[in-house]
């Protein structure tokens, strides 16, 4: 039984805002005709939506959302309107200005750097709201990035005084076996990402000062044992090669007026077999303690090339049939990689809830939303 068609009719008084709304030969119409699943007519100044109810509903609040967007001259790239759309559909009562409409950072070249979904937001809510904050999910959800421009925020604003970049230097199922060079030369490849992003934030040249300077130090995990960081925020990325003790050592470095955001995803570790994985064992034990936030991303949140999402569904598919064998699956716990405070079969957190206090209990999901909020 099909469900009854609806029709509405919104008009629009600013033609160069509704040009901005419509894009070039409809083009932005199109993508929400796309994904809403309805159909838009436009005359004049005057859209047409035609969809069943819930259609209608999402269409007119992302018709009308944008239109406002683009009469403050705050138009949305295309790929920033799906995502709009895609929000409006969990919840057509969602205000994508509180999601959209906040840079954390706006690059002297470059689109400013802002939360581009629910999840995103969440996170970089609780990063603001919390001292220790982990962003757990699949690549490509923004975890990292978003991290590194709160910290260069924070820095500018003089919130703290240093930034601290690291991770475990561990390979991706590779041997490379010895490194000429200097200490710094040998560590270097397994930090590139974070140098990546750090040069999407400020100038190559301020950059350079600020490493010399030791205001933004960027070093293996191993560093960090034996040292107290005060008035630091302080990115472990790749958190999921860690070990247990690992994991231990780093976040009892956090000193007074410190920030640490840990990222990763625990379905890509590369710690040898039958290493359990210190983000794992971290979510486990600290998720209900006061001041830790636990905010988990999905493939919906995905923000990198569409594909990428496909990528991560399929992978994650195939986990769950593994993990539904009677053997227990491969995983180097005797699972998929992903129990214990990991997520559940829908991508999300296996249970728990957001307590409304600053902090979100291990496997709380984080909402729904869609390549890290990049400029």
């Amino acid at each position: 039984m099909t469900k009854p068609l609806r029709r509405d009719k919104l008009a629009f008084d600013d033609p160069t805002a509704l040009q901005a709304l419509c894009g070039t030969n409809n083009a932005r119409l199109k993508l929400v005709e796309r994904t809403a699943g309805v159909e838009l007519h436009l005359r004049g100044n005057e859209i047409t939506i035609e969809a069943d109810e819930a259609g209608v509903e999402v269409a007119k609040a992302a018709l009308e959302q944008l239109y406002a967007f683009a009469r403050k001259g705050k138009n949305l790239a295309s790929d920033d309107v799906v995502r709009a759309v895609k929000v409006l559909r969990a919840d057509h009562r969602a205000h994508i200005a509180d999601i959209f409409g906040e840079a954390i950072l706006t690059p002297r070249a470059g689109r400013p750097v802002a939360p581009k979904g629910l999840a995103q937001k969440r996170y970089v809510d609780a990063v603001r709201a919390c001292d220790i904050v982990f962003g757990v999910g699949p690549a490509g959800t923004g975890k990292t990035y978003l991290a590194m421009a709160l910290a260069v925020r924070a820095l500018l604003d003089k919130q703290v005084r240093r930034i601290i970049l690291t991770r475990p230097a561990v390979e991706a199922g590779e041997k490379l076996g010895f490194l000429p060079g200097t200490l710094e030369e040998k560590v270097d490849p397994y930090l590139r990402p974070l140098y990546d992003a750090l040069h999407d934030m400020l100038e190559a040249d301020r950059i350079q000062r600020l490493i010399t300077e030791d205001v933004i130090e960027v070093a293996p995990l191993a560093f960090m044992r034996g040292r107290t960081l005060n008035d630091c925020f302080v990115i472990l990325d790749e958190a999921q090669n860690t070990t247990p003790e690992q994991m231990k050592m780093f976040l009892t470095r956090l000193g007074f007026g410190g920030k640490a955001v840990v990222t990763g995803d625990p379905s890509q570790t590369d710690l040898p077999r039958g290493h359990r994985s210190g983000l794992r064992d971290a979510l486990d034990l600290l998720g209900d303690i006061r001041g830790i936030a636990v905010c988990w991303f999905d493939d919906h949140d995905v923000v990198r090339h569409p594909l990428v999402a496909d990528i991560v569904r399929a992978y994650d598919a195939r986990d769950r049939s593994r993990s539904a064998r009677p053997d227990g699956g491969d995983g180097p716990d005797g699972d998929d990689r992903r129990g214990g405070g990991g997520r559940g079969d829908d991508g999300r957190g296996g249970g728990g809830d957001d307590r409304g206090d600053g902090r979100q209990r291990a496997g709380a999901p984080a909402g729904t939303s869609d390549d890290s909020a990049l400029p």
